[in-house]
């Protein structure tokens, strides 16, 4: 698996400072996404609905709304 291209903007286009430690969306070869966000899992896995829940090996991940709304153009529809 690897990144093929970012979806959105870089972060140096949210207004980062440093331009490159930002919430940030990937697409990958295998048609998936990744994200970079803040880990919230503890902080947020008791606030689930009852039809959700994650695996062992799943994280909550925080993508700011700026991150997502500007890489929605780039999110394919199928």
């Amino acid at each position: 698996m690897k990144i093929v291209r970012r979806i959105g903007v870089p972060p140096s286009a949210r207004g980062s400072t440093t331009g490159s430690t930002c919430p940030d969306v990937f697409e990958l070869s295998d048609g998936n996404f990744a994200v970079i966000g803040t880990e919230a899992t503890e902080a947020l896995e008791r606030e689930l609905p009852a039809d959700a829940a994650r695996a062992d090996y799943e994280r909550i991940v925080v993508v700011s709304r700026e991150a997502l709304v500007r890489a929605k153009a780039d999110i394919p529809d199928v």
